[in-house]
C-alpha cells in the first residue's frame, strides 16, 4: 500500500513539475494523470489484496476531494468545463472489487477507463476539432470516439485471447460498443465509473 501511494503521489508531483513548466496543461495533464495513474492502478490486484485496494480507493476518494477543493494540484481541476471525472475514478477503483474478484476482469475494466478514455481525449482536443458532433448539449469528436471504440476493443481482444474466459465474439464487440455508448452519453466524468463498472459487470457475468 506504501509503494501504491508514493507512485500515485509522484505521478502527481510530476505532472504539477509539468504544468509549471507549460508543458502539461489542460486537457493533457489531466489525460496524463488519468492514464499513468489508471494503468498502474489496473494492475494493484497482482501485488496486492481486494482489502487493500478498497481503502486505497476510499483514501484517494477523500485526498481528491480535498485537493480540488484547495486547487492543491492543477491536473486535477485543469480544464473550463465541469467535471468530477477524479472522483468518480477513485470510487470506481473501489466498487471493481466488490463487483469482482478475477484480477484479469478488473485490469481490463481499469484500463478501459485508463486507456481508451484518455487517449481518446487527448486525439479530441488535436484531432477532433473538424469533425465534432453534439449528443445531448455535449459535444463529442469522430476522431475521439473511434479512438475509444478501437482501443477498447483491442483491450477486450487481449482480455479474450489471454485469460481463461475465452470470450466470444459477440460479448467483445457488445462490451466496446456499450462501453462507446456510455462515455459519449455519460456527463461531467460520470462515465470514469460507469465505464469500468459496466464492463466488469459484464465480464463477470460471462466469466
Amino acid at each position: 500500500m506504501a509503494i501504491a501511494v508514493i507512485v500515485v503521489l509522484a505521478i502527481l508531483l510530476f505532472a504539477e513539475w509539468g504544468w509549471r513548466k507549460h508543458w502539461l496543461n489542460g486537457e493533457i495533464g489531466r489525460k496524463f494523470v488519468h492514464i499513468t495513474v489508471g494503468t498502474f492502478v489496473a494492475f494493484w490486484p497482482f501485488f496486492m489484496g481486494w482489502t487493500e485496494i478498497r481503502i486505497l480507493s476510499l483514501s484517494f476518494f477523500i485526498v481528491v476531494l480535498v485537493a480540488m477543493k484547495l486547487k492543491l494540484f492543477h491536473s486535477l481541476g485543469s480544464v473550463q468545463r465541469p467535471t468530477y471525472g477524479e472522483l468518480f475514478f477513485a470510487l470506481s477503483v473501489g466498487a471493481l472489487t466488490i463487483i469482482t474478484n478475477v484480477d484479469s476482469i478488473y485490469a481490463v475494466a481499469i484500463l478501459m477507463m485508463a486507456l481508451a478514455d484518455g487517449f481518446a481525449a487527448i486525439v479530441g482536443t488535436y484531432w477532433g476539432r473538424e469533425n465534432k458532433y453534439h449528443l445531448f448539449s455535449r459535444t463529442k469528436s469522430w476522431a475521439g470516439t473511434a479512438t475509444f471504440f478501437f482501443i477498447s476493443l483491442a483491450l477486450l481482444i487481449g482480455y479474450s485471447l489471454f485469460s481463461n474466459a475465452g470470450l466470444a465474439w459477440e460479448y467483445v464487440l457488445a462490451a466496446t460498443l456499450g462501453a462507446t455508448l456510455i462515455e459519449n452519453l455519460a456527463a461531467l466524468g460520470f462515465d470514469n465509473l460507469l465505464v469500468p463498472i459496466g464492463v466488469g459487470m459484464l465480464l463477470t457475468l460471462v466469466y
